[in-house]
């Protein structure tokens, strides 16, 4: 049995199948762990739902921030709706059954056979596994109260609060964890996030690090897969591994062997669907 993780998909459906196709994937006997966004801004992000949902037990995938757009339009927040790469799936006849599984995807997952955390985006340092998986179920259990997550939907998007604190309650709480497993990329060295940074390492402002850089965090002995970051690429740093190597700009779909020693990974060059913004 083999076990991979795969960086952002985006709704780049063809490439998806190219890259399992090279890895000779066999749903009876191989895994795949996806780290978010399966949808948005490519083509065929229709397909690409129904795909991973149909391969059942044999895939594992967490929430991104575009997974999570989605389900707020479904819920009636539309304030981002930002082009037509949606509409396919929220007029499908099996939408219902599509939208209830993916909000009942984690926000992180944990292997401990294998030693890997895998999450969308980042951590804030004052996290460790054990805080992070319990922040994680926090926002997991509304997302699966058909009563609450109405709620949290229509009042998930924000910059704030930008520090996390024991103390943070109600959507304060909920948002700022929903930030760091669905956005993050820098943050200065008490924490705060940064979440206006976007770009590769060096572009950012004064004061601000990739998340994965702060000095003592308290996650840094775990390894962590994440993806998210496009401008960042394929890099395999301090215990991290970042999957998301731009397949929806015109780059590649990364797939990472987390069964193996030393993880061995495998890039699908992609077309793109979008240029580069």
């Amino acid at each position: 049995m083999a076990v991979y993780a795969i960086g952002d998909v985006q709704g780049c459906y063809d490439e998806l199948l190219q890259l399992l196709e090279r890895l000779a994937f066999d749903p009876m006997e191989d895994r795949l762990w996806f780290c978010g966004d399966l949808v948005n801004r490519g083509p065929r992000s229709l397909d690409v739902l129904r795909f991973v949902h149909d391969l059942g037990k044999c895939a594992i995938t967490v929430l991104g921030n575009h997974d999570l757009h989605l389900l707020a339009l479904a819920a009636g927040n539309d304030r981002k709706r930002e082009n037509g790469a949606l509409d396919a799936v929220l007029a499908a006849p099996d939408r219902d059954e599509l939208l209830h599984w993916l909000r009942h995807r984690p926000l992180m997952h944990f292997d401990a056979d294998l030693g890997y955390c895998l999450i969308h985006a980042g951590l804030p340092p004052q996290w460790d596994r054990e805080l992070a998986l319990a922040c994680a179920a926090e926002v997991e259990q509304v997302l699966r109260d058909d009563d609450a997550q109405a709620e949290f939907f229509a009042r998930m998007y924000g910059n704030r609060p930008t520090a996390w604190s024991e103390g943070l309650g109600g959507m304060d709480r909920l948002r700022f964890i929903t930030n760091c497993f669905t956005r993050l990329r820098y943050c200065d060295l008490d924490g705060n996030l940064g979440l206006k940074e976007k770009g590769a390492p060096g572009s950012q402002g004064v004061g601000f690090l990739p998340w994965f850089k702060i000095p003592g965090r308290r996650s840094c002995e775990e390894r962590i897969l994440f993806g998210h970051w496009s401008t960042l690429g394929y890099v395999a740093t301090d215990n991290v591994w970042a999957l998301d190597t731009g397949c929806l700009w015109g780059g590649s779909l990364t797939a990472l062997r987390i069964d193996c020693e030393p993880p061995a990974p495998c890039h699908q060059d992609c077309v793109g669907a979008r240029e580069p913004c």
